[in-house]
């Protein structure tokens, strides 16, 4: 019954905000119309389509927003109004009271508050749909944040997921778009981001390893776990210092050096992207800070990591590839990329996609390179994909949204910033270290462990292969012998490409001793 009351809720909130007009727009049967029409009979809607969404998501509750901030990243789905509305949802919500949070966090740690802490906030400093932050001290002097999970969290987001989960099976088997769409693919997305949020170990864990990514760079600071002190509903962190990143005119006051600040972001982000394949997917605004403190004056504050992306070496290649084309407007390169990445269908021809790229970059390319944006173009090119079937990446299109953050946040501090030309060297080195000669010893020495176990024990399999000719060979042994023949092969043109260079080298030194040059 519980159920049904909240489905007609929702349905009842669909209709008032005429969100039938987007929902139900890829229906194509006769009853769904019917049905619509009388229900919505002398219905006046004024507002756009994207408003209505985003106001009803409010009035749906956290969950709801939630989800809207997610699908405000899939741009790939949406008409570019209706995303603009959604990335506008907030996240602010009331805090719970506060003898609530103390009960939650001396539950978490079985004891008394006290025995904990020498001093804890009442006031949270931050309240969102998860959780709310609130300051304190440790007994050893130790000023720390305090996160702590909503109450009843897990059962409100389980029914209501039950509930999406619904809704995405009926768009996926009676709408036209559903295939798009991909409904069931966008939902089982959001319930994975919003199970991943709800384990605050995971986000300390997350915290933990951008620490670690960061510390040589002295560009980024990000809060050091107590890790004594960190449970799936609260954990504890070193509290951070700093001005939020919005309040430009305060920065410029302490003597921030605005232009370098917007510089180092687009540095911190291609760095997390590019050499570690782990980065911070929610730097909007309200999750950096500056310091201004003399010792780390100037350093970026991160905070809030219950959203990072993750990319894989073929991921980071690509990309890599693709920018680099996008900078030499090697539009056939691109194409050929995204088909040797298997993003589109294998009979995909590669002159129209080519040329469906081509008239999505080239007007942004006859403008000056401080006013092209990159996030805008990447943008252009999953729309356009829609045409040739592209499968769109999760972890792409949280990368795609991470640099409009990047980007958008480092033209508000630095309008003049050109975020091509401050990537393009940073791509081009990070390419020659993967495919250049520095690249292949780098490679060859991560898999040199593996090849000192192998192939000692060559020669014995080989003897046993020879010396059992007539049996049948299983398939471990023959998948044995394959291998044996592709580290042969890898090893001789190893050695052809050294004793080559080497052999180069000398006769180089040799013609330049001898005065041939």
């Amino acid at each position: 019954m519980r159920h049904l009351a909240r489905l007609i809720y929702i349905v009842v909130t669909v209709l008032r905000y005429g969100l039938d007009e987007v929902a139900l727009s890829g229906f194509r049967q006769r009853w769904v119309r019917v049905m619509v029409s009388v229900v919505t009979f002398g219905r006046r809607l004024d507002a756009p389509p994207g408003q209505r969404l985003r106001e009803a998501l409010e009035r749906l509750g956290p969950i709801f927003v939630k989800f809207g901030q997610v699908l405000s990243t899939r741009r790939d789905l949406l008409p570019d109004d209706v995303a603009d509305e959604l990335a506008r949802l907030q996240d602010d919500v009331p805090p719970f009271p506060a003898a609530v949070a103390r009960a939650l966090v001396e539950k978490a740690f079985k004891r008394p508050i006290e025995a904990i802490f020498a001093t804890f906030e009442a006031e949270p400093v931050a309240s969102a749909s998860i959780a709310q932050v609130h300051f304190a001290t440790l007994k050893d002097g130790r000023e720390v944040a305090v996160k702590v999970l909503r109450p009843g969290m897990l059962a409100i987001i389980d029914d209501d997921l039950s509930l999406l989960r619904t809704l995405a099976r009926w768009i996926d088997r009676w709408s036209v778009d559903g295939k798009r769409l991909k409904p069931r693919e966008v939902v089982a997305e959001f319930d994975n981001y919003l199970h991943d949020e709800l384990d605050l170990v995971r986000e300390a864990a997350n915290g933990a390893q951008l620490r670690r990514n960061m510390e040589g760079l002295d560009l980024l600071m990000v809060p050091e776990m107590v890790w004594d002190l960190c449970t799936q509903s609260v954990i504890v962190m070193e509290r951070m210092k700093g001005v939020p990143i919005s309040q430009r005119q305060r920065l410029r006051d302490a003597g921030v050096d605005i232009k370098k600040l917007a510089r180092d972001g687009v540095t911190i982000f291609f760095t997390q992207v590019f050499r570690d394949g782990f980065f911070h997917a929610d730097m909007h605004p309200g999750n950096i800070q500056v310091s201004i403190a003399p010792a780390t004056f100037g350093r970026y504050v991160a905070l809030d990591f219950g959203i990072v992306g993750t990319l894989t070496e073929v991921d980071k290649e690509y990309l890599a590839q693709n920018f680099i084309a996008f900078f030499r407007r090697d539009y056939k390169r691109v194409a050929e990329l995204h088909l040797e990445s298997g993003w589109v269908p294998a009979g995909t021809r590669v002159d129209e996609l080519e040329g469906a790229i081509r008239a999505v970059c080239e007007p942004h390319f006859d403008r000056p390179l401080k006013d092209i944006s990159l996030g805008q173009v990447l943008l252009r090119l999953f729309q356009t994909s829609r045409r040739f079937n592209v499968e769109i990446q999760p972890q792409l299109v949280l990368l795609q949204k991470t640099l409009l953050n990047v980007e958008g946040l480092g033209r508000q501090l630095d309008p003049e910033l050109d975020l091509w030309s401050t990537a393009k060297p940073f791509l081009e080195r990070w390419m020659d270290a993967q495919v250049g000669v520095r690249g292949l010893f780098e490679r060859m020495k991560k898999e040199a462990p593996h090849y000192a176990q192998l192939l000692p024990e060559l020669p014995r399999l080989l003897h046993q292969a020879l010396h059992r000719p007539h049996r049948e060979e299983s398939p471990a042994l023959l998948a044995l012998l394959a291998e044996q023949r592709r580290t042969n092969r890898l090893l001789m043109a190893v050695l052809l490409t050294a004793g080559g260079f080497a052999a180069g080298v000398m006769l180089m030194w040799w013609m330049r001793n001898s005065g041939f040059w």
